[in-house]
């Protein structure tokens, strides 16, 4: 595997891989890798060759008052990870390759950005669209791997990709889970013991409106009270929101009538977690996937 830390070199490998008729597939991530993210990998490996990881902490993703000093970063550990993965490409460019000195350009994804996460975290998703946008034009993937963990970042990327008439095919793939459910998360290795363990309260949740779909409920007010009350009986847990939004739109449903996804975030002592099930519509019933 070979790691690439300048956007000239990057854009030079890709160009190749084009002039090769190769089929590059591109997996974005802020490394401090785990069994998510290597789901992700083994996605591209199936269909693409060559595969390039990026690793880049993005500071325009995070407020002034949020992680990102203390965002966990192991790129040696993440390197050999990948190596044993047989990526080709490991890109982990410095801040400057990425934001370089007058950098004034920035993305924004009108009416999806500005509700859920992007309402707690003002700013955030200009972050991400900025430089997944940058990744695209340096890597030029023909596909890209996102986890299905970040709900609202899958679908803004979707719609960035087609409103900017990209070339990049958006895969999102399922979300890995622990054996208690606790969605794997870079974040989780701030959580220690009852911390860790009242984590597993917001797949709880999610679970019980599982189980309310199954019965044949479909009013989301219902199915919202049905999910605060478990997370209400976790004294550890502190919802930020959670909502039912149609998964084209991400606007509140009022009743299930086709697919929306169940989105949350929560505080778990310091820690800021998110999650998410998706609701599909088969036939006359739903089914939910967490």
């Amino acid at each position: 595997m070979e790691v690439i830390h300048t956007v000239a070199w990057m854009k030079q490998v890709a160009r190749q891989a084009r002039a090769e008729d190769r089929i590059l597939g591109l997996v974005p991530t802020m490394g401090a890798l785990h069994e998510g993210h290597f789901s992700l990998v083994r996605a591209a490996r199936q269909q693409c060759s060559p595969v390039v990881v990026s690793i880049f902490v993005n500071p325009k993703q995070f407020g002034p008052s949020e992680d990102f000093q203390k965002y966990p970063r192991t790129l040696e550990a993440d390197r050999a990870s990948l190596e044993k993965l047989g990526v080709d490409y490991l890109f982990a460019p410095p801040s400057e390759e990425i934001y370089p000195r007058g950098f004034r350009t920035a993305v924004l994804v009108e009416g999806l950005s500005d509700r859920l996460e992007g309402r707690s975290r003002p700013g955030h998703f200009h972050g991400v669209t900025t430089v997944v946008l940058k990744l695209f034009e340096i890597v030029q993937p023909r596909f890209a791997y996102f986890g299905r963990k970040d709900a609202q970042q899958v679908r803004i990327v979707q719609q960035m990709a087609a409103d900017l008439d990209l070339d990049a095919q958006i895969v999102a793939c399922p979300i890995v889970r622990e054996p208690d459910g606790l969605a794997l998360s870079s974040r989780n290795v701030y959580l220690k013991g009852a911390d860790r363990a009242a984590a597993a309260v917001l797949y709880r949740s999610l679970d019980a409106v599982r189980h309310e779909v199954a019965a044949g409920q479909r009013d989301a007010a219902h199915l919202m009270v049905a999910l605060r009350k478990v997370i209400e009986s976790e004294p550890g847990v502190a919802l930020d929101y959670a909502e039912i939004v149609d998964a084209e739109t991400l606007e509140p449903v009022v009743t299930l009538r086709r697919a929306c996804y169940i989105l949350l975030a929560g505080f778990v002592g310091g820690t800021r977690l998110i999650d998410n099930a998706l609701i599909e519509q088969d036939g006359e019933s739903f089914n939910v996937s967490l």
